[in-house]
């Protein structure tokens, strides 16, 4: 099948959008399926202006980027200008049989109107919990406009495919139609044991401190801030794998911690496998991908319980969840596991055996079962 994919954010500027976008043009290219990508460029001026720019291709489809601004106080996020007639007019010339959504907001509305018009089926997949962001960036009376509006996005697409049973729930509430579920895959190539390195763990921890470690954007609805409740922990010590806005602050809220930047591929595998102990505080993960990278590695998980987390850590076996806001719990967790080796031990073994297959091509396959579902259901409407 061809299958034109639209992305909400996309190269180069890498998070869980993009990564399982990346994923799946892997697999539709090893599958001998066909594809292009429309997704935002990182300049207004279009990608031959831009001084950082997505690739011309991927995994051998092409890649069509639009002029795009950058988030107000997100320069790295970039939004897509253009109107539906544009999309339109794109995805005429594409034709494809099914459209992938991913992530929609601005752009991916646009493809969903413009598919609709053109009778082609959309599979839109609910990855940002964008309302929850409101609150975060200090503008609570937008969440229920923003809920609103990803209504109105997914009521219009043919599947709409969430990735845990938390945001099932809440598009559920949201009266949300036609949902199916469609979970994230992991690459144990990369994200294993084997990768823990001694030679790393003496220069984070040269006198045996405990890695504790999160990995994410530095913005704000990661609560990275709530890691201070660690900072004096004994004989430990925070890594913080990422970049974003508030790096800055963070460096000066947590001075002895150490910031890695951005990491990718097998060195962020090395960096994760490195780790006693994996932490993240985030509330508004729809699945949160790098929990299931730490536990792919054998490195047992602190997290909020709220959202993609509540599915991935079973609690008191693979890792400790605790609930929105009780930051004396996220220390107490953390505290039993750096300081309890056997415990810490056993924790780590759970969560790996967790994971094993949980592989990408088995659920990009599963995908492409979405995929013919809405093509069967948009032609019965013809």
């Amino acid at each position: 099948m061809k299958v034109a994919v639209i992305a909400e954010s996309f190269l180069p500027h890498m998070n869980g959008v993009t990564n399982s976008v990346l994923q799946l043009l892997k697999h539709l290219r090893r599958e001998g399926h066909q594809a292009v990508i429309v997704a935002p460029a990182t300049s207004w001026a279009g990608p031959a202006w831009a001084a950082e720019r997505a690739p011309a291709s991927v995994e051998g489809f092409e890649v069509h980027a639009l002029p795009a601004l950058p988030l107000s106080g997100y320069a790295n996020v970039r939004v897509a200008a253009g109107t539906v007639s544009r999309v339109r007019r794109l995805l005429e010339r594409i034709s494809p049989d099914v459209v992938h959504v991913a992530s929609p907001f601005v752009l991916g509305w646009r493809a969903i109107q413009a598919a609709n018009q053109l009778g082609l089926p959309t599979v839109s997949v609910y990855q940002t919990e964008i309302p929850a962001y409101a609150q975060r960036y200090g503008a609570p009376w937008l969440e229920q406009l923003l809920w609103n509006h990803v209504r109105t996005m997914h009521s219009a697409s043919t599947v709409n495919l969430t990735p845990s049973s938390y945001s099932m729930n809440q598009l559920v509430e949201a009266g949300v139609p036609r949902l199916k579920m469609w979970r994230r895959g992991v690459d144990t190539e990369r994200f294993t044991p084997a990768r823990r390195s001694g030679e790393l763990r003496r220069r984070l921890a040269p006198n045996g401190e405990r890695l504790i470690g999160f990995v994410g954007r530095l913005a704000a609805e990661k609560q990275v801030e709530d890691l201070a409740v660690l900072a004096d922990l004994p004989d430990t010590r925070l890594v913080i794998v990422g970049s974003g806005p508030l790096k800055a602050q963070l460096q000066e809220l947590l001075p002895d911690a150490h910031f890695a930047g951005f990491l990718g591929g097998d060195e962020l595998g090395e960096m994760v496998a490195s780790l006693d102990i994996f932490v993240h505080p985030g509330e508004s993960e729809t699945f949160c991908q790098t929990i299931q990278e730490a536990m792919a590695c054998a490195v047992p998980v602190v997290a909020v319980g709220r959202g993609g987390p509540l599915d991935l850590v079973d609690n008191s076996r693979t890792g400790w969840l605790y609930a929105p806001g009780l930051l004396g719990d996220l220390r107490g967790h953390v505290t039993d596991l750096a300081y309890d080796d056997a415990k810490r031990q056993a924790f780590a073994s759970a969560a790996w055996a967790s994971v094993q297959g949980r592989t990408w091509p088995a659920l990009c396959d599963e995908l492409l079962g979405h995929y013919r579902s809405a093509i069967a259901a948009a032609d019965a409407r013809v």
